[in-house]
């Protein structure tokens, strides 16, 4: 056990390990210290100067966030000199900051806003010699206004982290400001789009590139059917944007939601989580019987696929052809579905409701234009639901509309890391030994960056490694290209903790964030309803059942391969 030190906070004695920061030890004592540019596994730099306390035997006031805790230490956190030093710190950052507060998307979630408030700043004591700057909309994805950047450096510290770097700080004092390399847009910079600095800004100088608009206007369109699929991980999240609690799964009362936008139907993308399985299991089997080109990585992941484009274009043929299941649910519906029901293709509009801003990237890709329409993030549908009026916590349950609504837990769980990966054993364990029956593999399950198994299945042995988090997937590929491991299948999601912990995931507030372990309360959701769920293995779907028996035959066949699965090509970056 470590060493425990002891220490009064406010007057309030506490005792932490040794090794603790003040911040640490305010929390113990139910004080909460404010910060801007402090967020948990991301970013500790003591920048922002928003957490200073007084402490005895330190020298004028120390950022509780990186100071360490010692014995017999008194620590006042609310003095008056803490709280006009955190107000001049406010209103220096409000001096440069673009204040248009009742457009802002992230009003009234906005960190810099609530402690304005807090703390009854002037916005413009020190108002002098402002620039303005133009947007960077150069990226599908994702806007950057650098006239809302407060250089706290919490998008810096996340993008690092992803081992992306595609922004950081550019130039000295006054003038230093967030940017990418020689002032490149976005889109020409190394961005891979998971939008991890979306959810790491406290303010709003970055966001998705919204298509709200144009859904609203398919939707207003007489000549248009509207349909709406949902991800996975979506149903763990929307709630939070209406004030319940992390993990709450409100699957029913999201389709009732959407239902209720205008005259659209609602379909369970875990569907297609359903088919990528089918079909990224039985590549997998004959790679492994024909000897072909292992390991196997997955490419459900956008973010993960763009990354491997531009930098490690050596293993694109490691990656599965299958497509992300966004687009192979856009391709099925276009083709499959609008045969079926006698639909030109051209007037079927397709949403996606998604977890990542990577998403909209990839239904803009050449190869697969056409097929998903718009993708909007779980904070755009959030947006679309409060505009329409709709009140979200008293909705009933409603079921997804067929025939795309069953689906089995193996889909369900794709939005966590590691679900893809437990999925994929599901089925291909079965298809290899019709006599393995385990549908459970906790070795794979769980927020750990990597973890790693190893499993016999009809004399064969199957090695297998999840990792989730960029800086994670170079660990996983360093240790393949050494020597040091060796595996035949490797799940890869782009966003640490996987879907659920998406760019397009809601905005929490840094109180929640850096208290609370939201990857794991999330994925604990869609756990509990693979659970429940009779049909754990996607090929005991009967949803499989239909398109394999009405449509494309079986898995990997000419058909399959020409709607639902896809190539890549390498894309160097500077």
């Amino acid at each position: 056990m470590a060493d425990m030190i002891n220490l009064k906070i406010n007057n309030i004695p506490v005792s932490v390990p040794a090794g603790s920061t003040i911040l640490d030890a305010a929390r113990v004592a139910h004080v909460e210290i404010p910060t801007l540019c402090y967020l948990k596994d991301v970013s500790c730099v003591g920048s922002c100067r928003m957490c200073l306390v007084e402490a005895t035997g330190a020298r004028g006031l120390v950022a509780a966030c990186v100071y360490p805790v010692s014995e017999g230490m008194e620590v006042k956190t609310n003095t008056e000199k803490c709280r006009k030093s955190r107000k001049t710190s406010l209103e220096l950052m409000l001096s440069k900051h673009k204040k248009e507060c009742l457009s802002c998307e992230r009003a009234g979630n906005c960190e810099l806003q609530r402690l304005s408030v807090e703390y009854n700043c002037d916005p413009h004591r020190f108002e002098g010699e402002t620039e303005t700057h133009p947007l960077d909309l150069s990226a599908p994805y994702v806007v950057r206004d650098r006239d809302k950047c407060i250089n706290c450096n919490r998008c810096v510290a996340a993008c690092k982290k992803q081992a992306v770097g595609a922004i950081g700080p550019i130039g000295r004092g006054y003038n230093v400001h967030i940017g990418s390399a020689f002032e490149m847009t976005l889109m020409e910079s190394v961005c891979v789009g998971c939008g991890q600095c979306i959810v790491a800004c406290p303010v709003g100088a970055l966001k998705e590139r919204t298509t709200v608009d144009e859904v609203w206007s398919a939707i207003a369109d007489p000549e248009k059917k509207v349909v709406f699929f949902t991800a996975p991980s979506v149903r763990a999240t929307l709630g939070e944007a209406f004030g319940l609690p992390v993990g709450t799964n409100v699957e029913g009362k999201m389709v009732a939601a959407i239902r209720r936008l205008g005259d659209v139907e609602v379909f369970n993308m875990d569907i297609t989580a359903d088919l990528t399985i089918m079909e990224e299991a039985s590549e997998l089997i004959n790679r492994i019987k024909t000897n072909g080109t292992m390991p196997m990585f997955t490419s459900c992941c956008p973010a993960w696929v763009k990354f491997v484009e531009q930098k490690h274009p050596e293993i694109i043929p490691h990656l599965s052809t299958c497509k992300s299941p966004q687009e192979m649910f856009g391709g099925l519906l276009k083709t499959y579905y609008c045969e079926k029901n006698g639909i030109d293709p051209k007037n079927l509009y397709v949403v996606s409701v998604i977890p990542c801003t990577a998403k909209k990237y990839e239904c803009k890709r050449p190869e697969m234009q056409g097929e998903v329409d718009a993708a909007i993030t779980t904070r755009e549908l959030a947006r679309m639901i409060k505009t329409a009026g709709i009140t979200f916590n008293t909705l009933p349950e409603e079921a997804f509309d067929d025939p795309f609504a069953t689906c089995s837990g193996g889909g369900t769980i794709f939005g966590a890391t590691g679900g893809v990966m437990e999925a994929a054993l599901r089925v291909a364990a079965k298809m290899m030994d019709g006599k393995f029956e385990v549908v459970d593999f906790p070795a794979v399950r769980g927020t750990a960056p990597i973890k790693e198994a190893t499993y016999n299945v009809a004399g064969h042995t199957v090695r297998v490694a999840v990792a989730s988090g960029l800086q994670n997937a170079e660990t996983v590929l360093g240790q393949i290209a050494t020597g040091e491991k060796a595996y035949d299948f490797i799940e890869i999601m782009a966003c640490p903790g996987g879907c659920v912990n998406g760019g397009g995931q809601p905005t929490l507030p840094d109180s929640i964030r850096n208290t609370e372990d939201l990857k794991s309360l999330r994925a604990q959701a869609l756990y509990a309803s693979d659970e429940k769920n009779s049909l754990r293995r996607s090929s005991d779907s009967p949803v499989m059942d239909m398109l394999y028996g009405e449509y494309f035959g079986a898995p990997n066949s000419h058909k399959a391969h020409k709607v639902l699965h896809t190539s890549y090509k390498a894309d160097k970056r500077i």
